[in-house]
């Protein structure tokens, strides 16, 4: 059996200029001293896989389907005094159930606990009347990520106002971002033109304004127009590209938040949403 050097020799020839992405220690030390040159294919290997083939957008909509399944399930079964953990493990049990693969993140919180975004889920009890929200993150169907975000309210109360006008303001950021997105807009272009955060909820904003999405969050991320020179980089938007579109709204110090996501694709003409799950009626 040939080891990796010598097959990687068979292929190329001594001497040859290899890109490689992630590899071990022991088989780069191999190669090299087998006399060929590694070079970092990883940025090209991003940009590569931006664009998404007609079989793997079956494959993300496939995962989508059954992780939206799942988030369905999740809703039903959502009552006052269920642990976090109670409640996020529902939707764990359908996705794999479905032939989903795995979660990459713990996001369910409620109340308190949902403002700043990115605290793990966990034993704290939903209370009535609390907001709980979620970002799905799963690695579904085929290895295909199913990234969107949705936010509920527990009862038995309506919603208040406040929690309202959170959930409102929340989906006016991620439709107005879909909205302008076109192909062929370069990323800065994108980041002047998106949505202005109001200055109470500035301090808790979603790091980036819309990420790319295949088998994991991947290239591109558009980052807000304030963060764009120090952080950000500059591309375009591109037919095939498949994003997710951000936004968590909650102030500084305030008792809850909102948190809600669409994974969409980039077309010809526009964009085209493909997550399916509805929003709440009762907070609109």
């Amino acid at each position: 059996m040939l080891s990796e050097s010598e097959l990687v020799i068979s292929l190329t020839g001594r001497g040859a200029r290899i890109g490689t992405e992630r590899l071990s220690a022991g088989i780069i030390q191999g190669l090299l001293a087998n006399g060929l040159e590694l070079a970092d294919a990883q940025g090209a290997l991003e940009r590569a896989r931006a664009i998404k083939t007609p079989q793997e957008l079956v494959c993300i909509q496939a995962s989508l389907a059954c992780t939206e399944l799942g988030v369905g399930a999740l809703r039903d079964a959502l009552r006052p005094g269920m642990s976090e953990n109670q409640l996020w493990s529902i939707l764990h049990q359908a996705v794999i159930a479905g032939g989903g693969e795995y979660f990459e993140t713990r996001l369910l919180n409620s109340g308190q606990h949902s403002n700043p975004w990115f605290q793990e889920t966990s034993e704290k009890r939903i209370a009535a009347n609390e907001l709980v929200a979620l970002d799905t993150d799963v690695v579904g169907c085929h290895g295909y990520y199913a990234d969107f975000s949705r936010t509920f309210h527990v009862g038995p109360r309506a919603p208040s106002p406040r929690q309202r006008e959170l959930y409102r303001t929340a989906r006016e950021q991620v439709e107005y971002n879909i909205d302008i997105l076109r192909p062929g807009m370069s990323f800065r272009d994108y980041a002047q033109r998106a949505w202005s955060i109001p200055e109470r909820y500035f301090a808790n904003r979603y790091y980036v304004s819309a990420h790319g999405v295949g088998m994991t969050g991947e290239y591109p991320y558009l980052y807000h127009q304030t963060e764009f020179e120090q952080a950000g980089y500059d591309g375009e938007i591109q037919p095939g590209m498949t994003l997710c579109v951000e936004s968590f709204i909650g102030e500084d110090g305030g008792q809850d938040g909102v948190k809600l996501e669409q994974q969409i694709l980039i077309t010809e003409t526009g964009t085209q949403v493909l997550s399916q799950f509805p929003f709440e009626e009762s907070l609109m």
